[in-house]
């Protein structure tokens, strides 16, 4: 069988990964995947290095960009093109750019193979573009468009959580019930086995004590991950609990500078740590007390799921698949929802988005509570260890793909396709 992957851009963040993971990790279940990627803007980190790393050339089409341009004619029918040549049997598009340039070529390939080659079209989720990145007048245009292709291009919606499902479907009001297919993220487990041992090197680089606590947060340094925040609580943390906490901010992006700045103002200069991207998650994390997230918009983020597979007890705001992934709060109703600003979750800490008042107060409870973090990071361990394990993601994604193309038998599902697939319809 073979796939078209289309992602807008291989920049840091969890789709880069994902669709490189699926590329990589389908080929001996029997999928031939050409992954098609448009270029990383000045000012974002590039992620090729992990295709590179994973043995995967994708194929570039330079158009391809984040932002709607003139170019995106030019880059639909380069993909039309493409199809045309490669003649795929599915089309699985990902990120918002790209399942936009994606389907609409594919309408155009749909128009003019008929019925002569048959090809399904696959949209994944990662997060959405439907609210806090853009102004109403966009977000209404890109709304009308989403439904539009969910309608008339697009076999099948994946989404990475439940709640996503109902935001996107229920909310928004794009695509029908029926389409979709919640299969929740998947990483390399076993990267992150010996966390423990791992802990000492990057605490020893930044010269910490075993008294010290460490609060970090990791991902792009843009508008939508809100690191205002993150610093506005950090600020009035500080106050409270005195100078054995230090504070960490792990990736790179256009608001570096604006950053460092606001932490000067708020007095933090000598407390927060900008190291810019890293790509040694296996020993960043382990150096990290508390993992933050403070995002305005999200899907599922994978730095969460990567904290937990450290078994690191993680705070976050609110939003998207944050809530599927920390769980339902522990004592509702109680002050901690009331008067505190916080909710302590079955694997985490919950806070409404945009309340530094409260996510100091869930940080402070963190730290004050030794066995409050070391419970919520073995909880968060067991839940992606039994959840979100990549073999998993794997065989969700192949079983999908054999029910779109109605494969009448799922027990060769591991199994490389034979010369003639006699039960493709």
């Amino acid at each position: 069988m073979k796939i078209l992957r289309i992602i807008a851009r291989l920049n840091v963040g969890g789709p880069a990964r994902h669709v490189v993971w699926l590329t990589e990790g389908l080929k001996p279940k029997g999928y031939e995947t050409l992954l098609v990627a448009g270029v990383v803007p000045p000012g974002e980190d590039d992620m090729s290095y992990v295709a590179a790393a994973s043995g995967v050339q994708p194929f570039t089409l330079p158009e391809m960009s984040r932002e709607i341009s003139v170019k995106d004619a030019l880059t639909i029918w380069k993909l039309f093109r493409l199809m045309r040549r490669e003649q795929p049997d599915i089309v699985h598009t990902h990120t918002a750019k790209a399942g936009t340039v994606g389907r609409v070529a594919g309408l155009m390939y749909s128009a003019l193979a008929g019925k002569t080659q048959r090809c399904r079209f696959v949209h994944t989720y990662h997060g959405h573009v439907f609210h806090s990145y853009y102004g109403k007048l966009k977000t209404r245009l890109f709304l009308a468009i989403e439904r539009f292709l969910a309608r008339f291009a697009t076999d099948r919606i994946v989404v990475i959580s439940e709640q996503q499902r109902r935001e996107i479907n229920e909310v928004f009001r794009v695509g029908r019930r029926e389409q979709f297919a919640v299969i929740p993220l998947g990483i390399d487990l076993s990267a992150y086995a010996s966390w423990r041992d791992r802990r000492p090197r990057w605490r020893a680089e930044l010269k910490l004590t075993d008294d010290d606590l460490l609060i970090g947060i990791v991902g792009r340094v843009t508008e939508i991950k809100n690191h205002r925040l993150f610093l506005e609580a950090a600020a009035l943390l500080k106050k409270a609990v005195g100078s054995r906490v230090r504070f960490v901010i792990i990736g790179d992006g256009n608001l570096r500078r604006d950053l460092e700045e606001q932490s000067k103002s708020l007095g933090l200069e000598n407390d927060v740590s900008f190291p810019g991207t890293r790509n040694d998650a296996e020993n960043f994390y382990p150096a990290l007390d508390i993992v933050a997230l403070t995002s305005l918009n999200e899907g599922t983020p994978l730095t969460l799921i990567e904290a937990m597979a450290n078994a690191r007890p993680v705070i976050a705001t609110a939003v998207g698949g944050v809530v599927d992934l920390i769980g339902d709060p522990v004592l509702p109703g109680s002050q901690d929802d009331e008067a505190g600003g916080y909710r302590i979750c079955q694997r985490g800490v919950s806070v409404a988005s945009g309340d530094a008042q409260g996510f100091a107060r869930g940080l402070a409870r963190l730290i004050e509570d030794r066995d409050l973090r070391d419970d919520l990071g073995r909880l968060g361990l067991e839940f992606v260890t039994r959840n979100y394990a990549k073999d998993r993601l794997l065989t969700d994604i192949a079983e999908l793909y054999r029910e779109l193309m109605r494969v009448e038998s799922t027990s060769r599902l591991a199994e490389p396709p034979k010369e003639n697939l006699e039960s493709r319809v």
